[in-house]
């Protein structure tokens, strides 16, 4: 998979958006402790901005900016050989290029760049409010690589926006037994109530998650 194959299968930016925040709030559940979540959400990440990230400890991360201009999308495959640091620091030709002047500031980004400045990032995408379809990169991928730009790690919840994938993940990772009925409640955005909660982690309150529903804008029962 490449970031070719992420924008033929990537939903749509309202649905990405909403999938991400469902993502964040799964996670917050699972993991209380900030430093073991893989998904997060912002909702007040900038003034007009929203942003997603993904983080799994390892190196791998991304960065999704919800904006006025559109999305944008920042992957970073840290064993990817199309890493600016094995190709003389700069990102790989073609990957960042051709990302228009809105999102411009998105790449130079302080929280997206090493302390070089150079941009931290081996797959890119970006769709403006008029755009039909997601944007990438004219790139020659290097050959021989099943995922030579990261995106079937970084990106496959993203690609397969099913419960049962967040499922399969989440007992992976957490090793625990996740209900598939509560997962699917909150891929719906259904709003969070003790009940749900406690379907997912039975040691939490809804009080405990006051702080991340907020940060995320994840709707809460009246």
């Amino acid at each position: 998979m490449t970031v070719e194959d992420v924008a033929r299968r990537l939903p749509a930016g309202s649905d990405l958006r909403n999938l991400c925040r469902s993502l964040a709030m799964l996670d917050a559940i699972l993991s209380p402790e900030w430093e073991s979540r893989y998904y997060s959400f912002n909702a007040t990440w900038g003034e007009g901005e929203e942003m997603a990230s993904m983080r799994n400890g390892s190196g791998d991360e991304y960065s999704i900016v919800f904006s006025a201009a559109g999305v944008y999308i920042r992957g970073f495959g840290h064993e990817s050989p199309m890493s600016p640091y094995g190709n003389d620091g700069e990102p790989w030709p073609g990957v960042i290029d051709d990302v228009p002047a809105v999102f411009r500031p998105f790449v130079e980004e302080p929280a997206f760049t090493d302390e070089a400045g150079v941009p931290v990032v081996t797959a890119c995408l970006w769709r403006t409010p008029t755009d039909m379809r997601w944007q990438h990169g004219t790139i020659e991928f290097p050959s021989h690589q099943a995922d030579p730009d990261g995106s079937a790690e970084l990106f496959h919840l993203l690609v397969d926006p099913s419960p049962e994938a967040f499922q399969r993940f989440a007992e992976d990772y957490y090793e625990i037994s996740v209900h598939l009925e509560a997962v699917s409640a909150l891929y719906a955005l259904r709003p969070l109530n003790q009940d749900l909660v406690s379907s997912l982690n039975a040691d939490l309150t809804l009080a405990d998650l006051a702080e991340d529903i907020s940060e995320i804008g994840y709707p809460e029962a009246c």
